[in-house]
């Protein structure tokens, strides 16, 4: 083992990368009481804001962390944005091909709603966030070089201002430093795709465009006229965001000039009204999964790990759940509570899920935006809320597709565990509230064997377990089942009890009261996280 005075400074992981996924996972750590250091190339969060959907599942990981609302907040109605247009310019004839006046909000499956926030707003909430629990984040710091031994990472990383570096040594490194990054090729993984598909130009204008637009969509498909290019929502009142497509054996992002942008931008609106160039940026549409997530002490996560078209705004959303799988495993390994192998289980549950995501969005990309439209494969629904695992953190999953036929998923091992209204302490709550810190047992109202176990098993281990018995006011449970959905989606016997680990995902389940219940969910907990509990 090296000396550890050799190194300018330490921290439990070091996060390359300062996008959603960077963010995400330093906000998770601290959330679980594990210090991150965060160095990002940027001067600071995006301006673009080039991801703007959040589903569902992201803002139901959103809600314990208390930020949902903030995010909320921070956006608009999914209704201000009511769809896809073609047309020839924004003053020309609007072809809607995808109308909807407003994404369904899914109370009975999930109390996360659909959200509609740029990045550029949703970021500074998730830096603000990790700060709050400790995390320390520098912008305008790259990292150099990476080493790994059996003990840890070493890391070289320099601030651009000054030029001045300075060692690093982690336990861990979480490499968020997006499709172009080079951590993933330095520790030695390789990406399977077809790569770059499109090459892009964007830029964020401000133009008064309220005569011409009364009735906003989400983004306008723009061709056939002087300019070709998309033109989409922006957070900010009176800004636009522009797209143009260019060719990399032709030209670089350096030919789109401020005067050439505002021309183009002036062409796809279809007058000539005042525009102001505020921000420019260069990026690709490819596809491609890493063919490893974890390379020894090297994980990757967000675009590092999968890359693919924005159909059902599913990358960044990904990116998240990525971080959130990821941050609790970590936690796990870091205060002794898991073993090694339970770091393996997360590419064996992300990446399952990227390869089967990278394949449906193409195919819905196509079937969307094609010259002859078709059936649209994929279903948003089931992508956001009926993702499955199957790996050595959960017992039992007997399932075979990635993504299930219908979100009723009966509290499976390796499946979302079923969302409940409850009331719990007088205050309405979903189930997922409970699951973000701790494994969770849930019974049903006659569960206070259950309970006596968990407080044998937590009384000899670290491992963080809560309890908590579901059931109708009558039976004065911790938690009421406001709407008695509790014995449909879960599905248990008599006695039977529910383990949900930390990321909402169901670990175990036990049909029926064993003989000895504190040693059934001792050897269920040694199994999941590969150490006695």
């Amino acid at each position: 083992m090296e000396n550890v005075n050799s190194y300018d400074e330490s921290v439990p992981v070091l996060i390359v990368g300062g996008g959603y996924s960077g963010l995400a996972t330093s906000m998770f750590l601290a959330h679980h009481g594990v210090r991150s250091l965060l160095v990002d190339r940027h001067a600071g969060v995006a301006v673009q804001g080039r991801a703007r959907g959040i589903n569902p599942r992201t803002m139901e990981i959103y809600r314990p962390l208390g930020i949902e609302e903030r995010i909320k907040e921070a956006g608009r109605p999914f209704d201000a944005d009511s769809g896809v247009v073609r047309c020839e310019s924004l003053s020309s004839e609007w072809n809607w091909i995808m109308m909807q006046d407003s994404p369904r909000a899914l109370p009975e499956l999930t109390a996360g709603e659909f959200g509609m926030a740029d990045q550029s707003t949703v970021e500074p909430i998730l830096a603000e966030t990790a700060r709050a629990g400790g995390a320390e984040l520098r912008h305008y710091t790259q990292c150099v070089s990476v080493e790994q031994d059996a003990d840890g990472v070493t890391a070289v990383i320099e601030d651009r201002t000054t030029g001045k570096r300075r060692t690093v040594r982690a336990q861990y490194l979480v490499a968020c430093d997006g499709y172009r990054g080079g951590i993933r090729e330095s520790v030695g993984i390789e990406r399977t795709g077809r790569g770059v598909i499109r090459s892009y130009v964007s830029f964020v204008i401000k133009a008064d465009l309220s005569d011409l637009i009364e009735k906003t969509a989400l983004f306008w498909i723009i061709g056939g006229g002087s300019v070709a290019g998309g033109f989409v929502t922006h957070a900010v009142p009176n800004q636009w965001g522009v797209a143009l497509t260019y060719d990399p054996a032709v030209e670089s992002p350096e030919d789109f000039t401020i005067e050439r942008c505002a021309k183009a931008a002036q062409g796809l609106i279809g007058r000539d009204v005042p525009v102001e160039v505020v921000d420019k940026a260069a990026w690709e549409e490819a596809v491609g999964v890493a063919d490893r997530y974890r390379s020894g002490r090297v994980f990757l996560a967000g675009d590092a790990a999968h890359v693919w078209p924005p159909a059902g705004a599913l990358g960044a959303n990904s990116a998240v759940q990525d971080a959130h799988n990821l941050a609790w495993k970590l936690a796990a390994v870091l205060k002794g509570q898991a073993g090694d192998a339970l770091l393996d289980s997360y590419e064996d549950e992300r990446r399952a899920v990227a390869v089967e995501l990278a394949d449906l969005t193409v195919r819905s990309q196509e079937s969307r935006f094609g010259p002859t439209p078709q059936e649209d494969p994929l279903e948003p629904t089931l992508c956001i809320l009926a993702q499955r695992y199957r790996s050595s953190a959960m017992i039992g999953a007997e399932h075979t597709g990635v993504i299930g036929e219908t979100v009723d998923q009966y509290a499976k091992p390796g499946t979302r565990a079923p969302h409940l209204w409850l009331d719990h302490e007088g205050r309405r709550i979903g189930v997922h509230d409970l699951f973000h810190d701790a494994f969770t047992l849930v019974t049903g109202p006659s569960g206070d064997e259950w309970q006596r176990a968990v407080e044998t098993v937590s009384g000899r281990t670290s491992v963080p377990v809560r309890a908590y018995r579901v059931g109708p006011a009558s039976a004065a449970p911790e938690l009421v089942d406001v709407e008695a959905n509790w014995a449909a989606r879960y599905r248990l016997g008599h006695g039977g009890a529910v383990l949900v680990r930390p990321d909402g995902y169901v670990a175990w389940r036990s049909e029926e009261l064993p003989d000895d219940p504190a040693a059934a969910l001792a050897d269920a907990l040694r199994q999941v996280l590969g150490k006695a509990a």
